[in-house]
């Protein structure tokens, strides 16, 4: 069996192994995980990558063209904490993907902590919803 032959044989192994990763291992190894394709029946739970973000499935259900991640938020949801340990940029949630209580960001050039679960507003949009922890 030639290396391709095998890499061809393990793919399909990996990518179900990756499903058991937790959203930060998830993210540091994003190439595990399938491509996003239409046509696939997805069920929920499912981590897939899609323009190299890693997104989870949030409802079961049949891809469509149309319904790629990033334009479908009912179907997926993009992981926004990839790794505790560092702090990202904040960007706007939606429903499915909110920061949880504890949650670190960089707004504005300052280091926040979300205050409660299921935050989707910034930290000049809801000051209450975030505690400014340090400058830059």
């Amino acid at each position: 069996m030639t290396l391709i032959e095998l890499a061809r044989k393990l793919r399909p192994i990996i990518e179900k192994s990756a499903q058991n990763l937790d959203d930060a291992t998830a993210l540091e190894a994003v190439t595990l995980f399938p491509a996003w394709a239409a046509g696939v029946a997805y069920t929920a739970g499912t981590k897939v990558k899609h323009g190299g973000v890693l997104y989870s499935v949030l409802q079961d259900h049949t891809s469509q063209a149309s319904w790629e991640p990033g334009a479908a938020s009912s179907l997926f949801a993009k992981v926004l904490i990839p790794d505790p340990d560092v702090i990202p940029e904040w960007e706007q949630p939606d429903s499915t993907n909110a920061y949880k209580k504890g949650d670190k960001v960089r707004f504005e050039g300052k280091v926040y902590k979300s205050l409660i679960d299921n935050n989707v507003w910034s930290p000049s949009a809801y000051p209450a919803g975030w505690l400014q922890i340090k400058d830059g």
